[in-house]
């Protein structure tokens, strides 16, 4: 409690005003008498420095006095009461300017958990303390609460934060059971599961419940978490520290509050195996200018009391009757330095007064006063992060290795120095989680019944990929992209054709030339042969245009082979048309002549007047410009293009050639198919002719080979896929054209080249009946 004066000139008004302005309540843990906490002992030197400092500075308060009365309220609930009350309830001689303004009493108190709670809802007015539970924020229960000290809603973002930043998604929870730990780890419960980070366990006990401790450890000690998040007093830290240590449990990565981070009293020698390495915030370090001078002379004073002032000067003498122990003492000039709660002390008297020297300049008239204004960033959210390091010499010590700043933009909040971090157990930066990443190329299949953090890998379906590590599903790749191997990239899927250098190319290539060849050579031996009766029985102007009529069908199948153009689409369907209609004109024209030569009752003269060789050359003509027309149409109205077809398989494209038109396909097979049926019908009418000229049972057989060929290349054509397709129509083309090759050229090669007695006049033109069939 603080008693504050106020001395004026005795001609203008005398006044005493009795103001209880300060209650501040230090927890101290009292082992004997001669023993001091010296942490909360320099606290009380930091609140009675700054109130030196208000008192002898003229701008602030001028006139006026602060004091100050200090209660112990030695730890307990009780005690903490008891002050309160004396607090409020003292009764002091006062002279005041009105009669109806009473006493003030404005408490400054240390709050460090839920227990000091209690005094903070019996005071009415002002409270400045340093106590960072978010559950103070509260103004229906608080109104009149202020805080010189980040809230523990920052404080409990930052822990989230700091786990997802090493990648920990698989952690423990650990608080107390009391406001501080209850409020703190329900922010970070909710942020954690914002950030997706899964907490396998959370518990919490009271320091005053050894039963649930020891559940807590058994928790820990069965948990795969390697990675625990303490929200936890100083005191619940000590207890679980001590039961963690009888039983051994050690190697996992703590992550602590500022309640226990920076605490002295867990700086014991054999802590260090199983807090080493830990990580956590600490309220950030800040410089009070003359403090350090001022405590260490203060320190001295209440270190050796039998110090004696000699005479007037200022020195000073040891007479002391007893041995001071200075082994309790140790460390704690070297502290003073750190000053990471007096600092909030000492800005709670500052706001403390400040807030009197503008009430003190209130008038009826003129009101209060109104300039002070006060920036977001004044009120500093700021943690630094320590790490629990030990020296070559054992000794164990607080090394920063970062800060956490909520008042800078988020991607500029949390800045660490990994490298300068020891982990838990001297090892490697821990991995905590319940299941190992995804690779790329599989997708995350979350395990019934457990959290989201708990899965398995499941490999992309074909055609779909993964990038990314971790990925929750699998993306489907493009239409004409296909997933690779792994499974993590969309490559351009295969494009397949009937190339000149796959093997069934190379086969079918060889078979075409190889039939260009033997018509070329059927040809030769015809020509040298020309003036011979076979050749010359056989009409051989229709034969030598039926033998080009061949060539082209044999080279028309290579226009089926290599990638599909537009043009290469349309010239292989009407170069298969056309040639294969001058091919069977032919031998239609060549059928009709041997009919019309032996079946005319008319002289033969005659019958060659009017079916002569100009006819004959006019009727192929005309028989093939039908089929031209039906082509050109078809390219008119609706061409052959090239088409990926992506239906029989997903992985590759088939490029092939689309008909565009069914009906100009069909029309130009139909006019192929229907002279071919004409040619046969005559061929077998004129199968019986008497005599070794007659070559219609040969074409007869071309016609059925030919025909045969043709019917079942449709089924086939339709069930073929891909490539195949083309290849089963360039088969029908060659097995047609060599039909037709060698069952009319065939027995007329074999007489001249084998049977030569034959290749004569009387022998073409014997009367030797031919056998039927």
């Amino acid at each position: 409690m603080l008693r504050l004066h106020a001395d004026c000139d005795r001609d203008r008004q005398t006044y005493f005003i009795l103001l209880y302005i300060i209650n501040y309540i230090i927890f101290l843990f009292l082992l004997n008498i001669l023993f001091v906490n010296l942490i909360d002992f320099r606290m009380a030197q930091t609140m009675i420095f700054a109130i030196e400092e208000i008192n002898t500075n003229e701008s602030l308060l001028p006139n006026v006095s602060i004091g100050y009365r200090i209660y112990d309220t030695c730890g307990s609930r009780l005690s903490s009461m008891s002050a309160t009350m004396a607090l409020m309830n003292e009764s002091s001689a006062t002279v005041i300017l009105s009669r109806t303004t009473g006493p003030f009493k404005i408490p400054v108190v240390r709050i460090k958990d839920s227990r000091s709670l209690t005094s903070d809802t019996t005071l009415i007015m002002y409270c400045f303390p340093s106590a960072t539970c978010e559950c103070l924020s509260n103004k229906k229960d608080y109104p009149s609460f202020f805080r010189t000290i980040a809230s523990d809603y920052h404080q409990s973002r930052a822990l989230a934060h700091i786990v997802k930043h090493f990648g920990w998604f698989w952690v423990g929870a650990v608080n107390s059971d009391n406001d501080y730990g209850n409020n703190g780890m329900a922010i970070f419960l909710k942020t954690a599961q914002e950030e997706g980070i899964c907490v396998e366990y959370s518990v919490k006990f009271h320091r005053t419940e050894p039963e649930k401790l020891q559940k807590v450890v058994e928790t820990i000690k069965k948990g795969t978490a390697k990675v625990i998040v303490a929200f936890l007093s100083q005191v619940e830290m000590g207890n679980l520290f001590d039961q963690l240590s009888d039983k051994n449990i050690k190697n996992f990565q703590m992550i602590g509050v500022e309640a226990w981070i920076t605490s002295e009293s867990l700086m014991i020698p054999n802590s260090f195996h199983v807090l080493g390495g830990s990580l956590g915030f600490a309220v950030r370090k800040i410089d009070i200018e003359g403090f350090a001078d001022y405590v260490t002379k203060e320190f001295w004073h209440t270190a050796f009391p039998c110090l004696q002032r000699e005479g007037n000067s200022s020195q000073y003498g040891l007479n002391c009757s007893r041995y001071q122990d200075l082994l309790g003492l140790k460390n704690y000039n070297d502290d003073v330095t750190e000053q990471r709660y007096s600092n909030n002390v000492y800005k709670a008297v500052y706001a403390v007064a400040y807030s009197l020297h503008s009430l003190l300049q209130c008038t009826k008239k003129g009101g209060c006063e109104k300039s002070l204004t006060i920036l977001p960033q004044q009120v500093k959210t700021q943690y630094e992060v320590v790490n629990w390091q030990q020296d070559l010499n054992g000794s164990i010590h607080f090394k920063p290795v970062g800060y956490y700043d909520a008042s800078l933009p988020p991607d500029q909040r949390f800045v660490l120095n990994t490298e300068n971090i020891i982990w838990a157990g001297g090892q490697l930066e821990p991995r905590s989680v319940c299941s190992e990443s995804c690779p790329p190329g599989t997708r995350k299949a979350a395990q019934k019944g457990r959290p989201v953090c708990c899965y398995d890998c499941i490999p992309c379906a074909e055609g779909e990929i993964s990038n990314e590590t971790d990925s929750n599903n699998c993306k489907q790749c493009p239409g004409e992209y296909w997933s690779n191997a792994e499974k993590d990239k969309c490559v351009l899927k295969a494009i397949e054709f009937l190339s000149f250098t796959e093997n069934m190319g190379i086969v079918l290539v060889f078979f075409s030339l190889f039939g260009v060849g033997i018509t070329a050579l059927v040809a030769i031996l015809f020509y040298s042969k020309k003036d011979t009766p076979i050749v010359k029985a056989n009409n051989s102007e229709l034969s030598f245009l039926l033998l080009f009529s061949l060539t082209l069908c044999f080279l028309c199948s290579l226009t089926f082979i290599g990638r599909p153009t537009e043009w290469s689409c349309m010239l292989r369907h009407t170069a298969f048309g056309i040639t294969f209609v001058l091919c069977i004109s032919c031998v239609l024209v060549k059928t009709i002549v041997v009919l019309m030569a032996f079946k005319a009752t008319l002289p033969v003269s005659n019958v060659m007047k009017w079916f002569g060789p100009a006819q004959q050359r006019l009727s192929v003509l005309a028989f093939t410009l039908i089929q031209v027309l039906i082509c050109v149409l078809w390219l008119t109205i609706s061409p052959p293009f090239s088409y990926k077809n992506m239906k029989y398989y997903h992985e590759k494209i088939i490029l092939e050639c689309s008909l565009g038109s069914i009906i100009g396909f069909s029309a130009v097979l139909g006019y192929i198919g229907l002279l071919a049926v004409l040619c046969f019908i005559l061929a077998f009418l004129a199968r019986t002719l008497p005599d070794n000229f007659n070559e219609a049972k040969f074409i007869t057989f071309s016609m059925l080979i030919f025909c045969a060929v043709w019917i079942t290349f449709i089924p086939a054509y339709v069930s073929s896929p891909g490539k195949f397709t083309v290849a089963v129509e360039i088969f029908a083309i060659l097995a047609s054209s060599f039909g037709l090759l060698f069952c009319i050229f065939g027995p007329k090669c074999y007489i001249i080249l084998f049977k030569p007695e034959q290749n004569t006049k009387q022998h073409v033109m014997g009367k030797n009946p031919s056998k039927s069939f």
